[in-house]
């Protein structure tokens, strides 16, 4: 049994008054940024339910550009977040939605950079924890608390082989695989999560799989101090 300190307990070292407003708002950005590439250019971000309702009062509006700009979510910096986004040169804007959602802490981060766009949505479900549940159009769900690999592919027989034998190869579990495609025989994304970081020789052979279209890694969004 893991010991869990009554810190852990208690919730994640944050700057901001609520674990799902900031500190899980903060996991959002820095997980969309991570899809994305890097910092945008650009960001509009649509606030759901009581994302919209309190977005700027529990300074998830901070959480969320912060994060966009790689910080964690116990950086004294989320307080300046929206300056050192202008300083940098990121165009924000922000946006409320009455659409129902599943959850009510839920955003979508519309992502430019260049001509590159990026389409993620989240929700913040309590003590910091997120679950992403859509990218570019793709219905998924996964939680960024371990190693994740987004794999871009058309769909044909052998792919979900061919990529997991490449798992095998380097020694790794799969933890949990999810499949998502818009029609049969079209456009694909697979989400792996795995007990460790799939090496950069097995990433360049999973990108020269045929039919792999772009690979997006996306490293575990622990919150400092949880467990």
């Amino acid at each position: 049994m893991r010991f869990r300190d009554v810190f852990s307990i208690i919730g994640p070292s944050m700057i901001g008054p609520s674990s799902s407003h900031t500190a899980g708002a903060a996991r959002l950005g820095r997980t969309a940024r991570s899809i994305n590439g890097g910092r945008p250019d650009q960001a509009e971000i649509v606030l759901f339910g009581s994302f919209a309702d309190t977005y700027q009062g529990h300074g998830t509006d901070l959480a969320l550009v912060a994060g966009l700009l790689g910080f964690i979510p116990s950086d004294a910096r989320i307080r300046n977040a929206l300056v050192i986004a202008a300083r940098e040169g990121m165009a924000v804007t922000f946006r409320t939605s009455t659409k129902p959602v599943a959850h009510p802490n839920t955003v979508t981060l519309c992502l430019r950079t260049g001509e590159k766009k990026t389409v993620v949505t989240g929700s913040s479900i309590g003590g910091g924890n997120i679950e992403i549940t859509g990218v570019n159009g793709f219905d998924v769900k996964f939680t960024a608390g371990y190693p994740t690999l987004l794999v871009f592919h058309s769909d044909r027989p052998g792919m979900l082989a061919d990529m997991t034998d490449l798992y095998r190869d380097a020694g790794l579990n799969i933890g949990y695989m999810e499949v998502d495609r818009k029609s049969r025989s079209g456009d694909v994304l697979t989400v792996i999560e795995s007990d460790g970081v799939l090496p950069g020789a097995s990433v360049r052979l999973l990108i020269q799989l045929a039919g792999v279209q772009q690979v997006c890694g996306v490293e575990p969004s622990e919150v400092e101090g949880s467990a």
